[in-house]
């Protein structure tokens, strides 16, 4: 049960992440800068939202 809550709290932090990146909204912004693991989560699905929008996906 442990894994699961683990991993449902990075796949949000990715989504929070992912929706901060496709807003415009700076990286610094990030409201997980204590907590590595969780941050380095959010700051991938960030860059995914840029990646997204570079392609045009998002505007």
């Amino acid at each position: 049960m442990m894994k699961r809550q683990k991993r449902d709290r990075l796949e949000r932090a990715h989504a929070q992440g992912f929706k901060a990146g496709v807003a415009g909204r700076s990286k610094e912004l990030c409201p997980y800068q204590t907590q590595d693991e969780i941050r380095s989560e959010w700051l991938g699905g960030w860059r995914d939202a840029q990646e997204a929008r570079s392609v045009g996906l998002y505007r």
